[in-house]
């Protein structure tokens, strides 16, 4: 068969326009890469924002806190109104000696906190030093509530974010300046910047918070603890004390051991497992979207492919004819295939990559980076790989195809 100038130039145009086709195509795998890093790139700041929101606070601790009773013990009936004592930390510590720290808590809402001409509603926290060891504060300027604080009941605070920012929104350093709750003047020894979804008792950015034998004396709450914050020694799982603390408390005040709605103990332990349990599920459901997204993409370009080798029956049969061995077919219809998926796929990288930083740009506080919303080196030579494998696979088929095209069935088709 002879092949003229306008033949020649028909094939041109059959490849020209498979190629553009192609490449259209290649916008299914492009968009699977990008889903999948994207994916995984904003499950991971997602993941950063929720700890962040944890940090600083104790993964193994419990929360102990009273409410009415709903059973009836030992003469009393229930619905009894109840409140925990000072002396419950003596006993929990003495009792329980899985525990590491036990630090009491009184809380007041509904203040407000006057410097100079500005004023702020905020809450006051009564605590120990220990405090800081299940909700560890940041200190910003200063320091925290220490023991000497607590023995001499000294007349000073530690502000919250927010507090700070409303009375010096000028900023600087505010310690050793006063400020006045309920005519009463505190001398600011710190300021704590901390902030989260983890609150005890109140937001922690709209505390002030005081030594609690200063709280107990000022406000005549006597020896009576709003709350009871707890956390275990190494190796100690929560849930395996949680109700000898329960009985413990309940024995002291004539309450049924196993009234758990009366003695209640918050075990954080569960929140932190949840929350696990939760990200493992969301990982696996963005690589199930993201790797289905990119198969669908290649099983497309395996499509175009088929559809590319049989308009090019012609050619290939001629290069058969001329002397192309059956491998030299195979690799130009997979290589076709792989750099077509390659360019798609590091194009989709290199978006998401690109989109997953504007996410960060827009994630910062004070000049601060909130979560980095970005995909590590090695996810993103894993996608690299997978682009590869995927490309192979997607050109086997058409490439078996053109193998079995013979020189005689071509001329017969042109």
């Amino acid at each position: 068969m002879r092949i003229d100038i306008d033949n020649y130039r028909e094939i041109l145009d059959t490849l020209t326009r498979n190629k553009s086709r192609s490449f259209l195509t290649g916008f299914g795998v492009f968009w699977g890469v990008f889903m999948l890093v994207a994916l995984i790139g904003g499950g991971q700041g997602l993941k950063e924002l929720l700890e962040d929101n944890f940090a600083g606070f104790a993964t193994n601790s419990a929360l102990v806190f009273s409410q009415p009773t709903t059973k009836a013990y030992k003469g009393f009936r229930k619905g009894r109104n109840w409140q925990m004592v000072y002396k419950d930390v003596d006993r929990m510590k003495a009792q329980v000696p899985e525990l590491d720290v036990v630090a009491p808590m009184v809380s007041r809402w509904g203040n407000s906190a006057v410097y100079k001409d500005k004023r702020i509603s905020c809450n006051m926290s009564g605590v120990t030093p220990d405090y800081k060891k299940v909700m560890e504060p940041k200190i910003y300027y200063g320091r925290y509530i220490n023991d000497v604080d607590m023995s001499q009941r000294r007349k000073v605070c530690v502000l919250g974010k927010k507090v700070y920012k409303e009375l010096f929104p000028g900023g600087g350093d505010p310690t050793g300046k006063q400020i006045r709750i309920d005519s009463i003047y505190y001398r600011i020894i710190g300021v704590d910047y901390k902030e989260g979804g983890v609150n005890i008792n109140g937001s922690s950015d709209e505390a002030v918070t005081v030594p609690i034998t200063l709280m107990q004396q000022t406000y005549n709450m006597g020896e009576g603890v709003h709350l009871i914050c707890t956390t275990g020694k190494p190796g100690v799982v929560m849930s395996s004390i949680t109700q000898r603390m329960r009985e413990v408390v309940a024995r002291a005040h004539s309450i049924d051991p196993n009234d758990e709605q009366a003695v209640m103990v918050f075990n954080t332990e569960v929140l932190f497992q949840l929350m696990d349990n939760l990200f493992k599920g969301v990982n696996f459901l963005i690589w199930l979207v993201g790797l289905g997204t990119l198969l669908a993409g290649a099983i497309g370009v395996s499509n175009i492919m088929m559809v590319t080798v049989k308009e090019r029956t012609t050619e290939i049969g001629i290069r058969r004819a001329i002397g192309a061995t059956p491998k030299m077919i195979l690799s130009q219809i997979v290589s076709e295939s792989v750099i077509l998926t390659a360019v798609a796929g590091m194009s989709g990288i290199l978006f998401a990559v690109f989109v997953l930083q504007l996410l960060e740009l827009g994630n910062t506080e004070d000049g601060i980076l909130a979560a980095h919303f970005q995909v590590n080196f090695w996810t993103a030579i894993f996608a690299a790989v997978v682009i590869g494998f995927m490309g192979v696979l997607a050109g086997l088929a058409p490439a078996w195809r053109a193998m079995s095209i013979k020189p005689v069935d071509a001329m017969r088709d042109e």
